[in-house]
């Protein structure tokens, strides 16, 4: 029986639908490799009900029995660039407005700063 947490009883059911996908996916690369749960969760070094459970898109597997799984098929490389800073586009959108705002901010202290040169020549 898997533990309960605030985190997984309240998962987005986008990230529910993923993982149940993601399960999905990795058990069909299985079953097109001719691969027992046997055979594969011995591979991986869980046990078969684990495996079960990963097939089915459990999140209390733990993301680095996913990640081995991943690799198994060779498709680990693209783990890295799921959160690639590129791609963060929320805060790729905070950095510009901050930058809007620093702008803002110095063009009115230069032209504070020009007003008082011409008053004081």
């Amino acid at each position: 029986m898997s533990k309960s947490s605030l985190a997984l009883d309240s998962l987005p059911p986008e990230v529910t639908a993923s993982l149940q996908t993601l399960g999905e996916q990795l058990a069909l690369a299985r079953l097109r490799r001719k691969e027992s749960q046997k055979q594969w969760a011995g591979r991986l070094g869980v046990s078969v009900p684990t495996l079960i459970r990963l097939e089915q898109g459990d999140p209390t597997v733990r993301m680095g029995v996913y990640a081995t799984a991943l690799w198994l098929l060779g498709l680990s490389g693209g783990l890295a660039e799921l959160a690639e800073p590129g791609k963060d586009l929320r805060a790729l959108e905070s950095d510009v407005r901050q930058a809007s705002r620093l702008r803002a901010t110095r063009t009115r202290t230069a032209r504070t700063a020009l007003r008082g040169k011409k008053e004081g020549s």
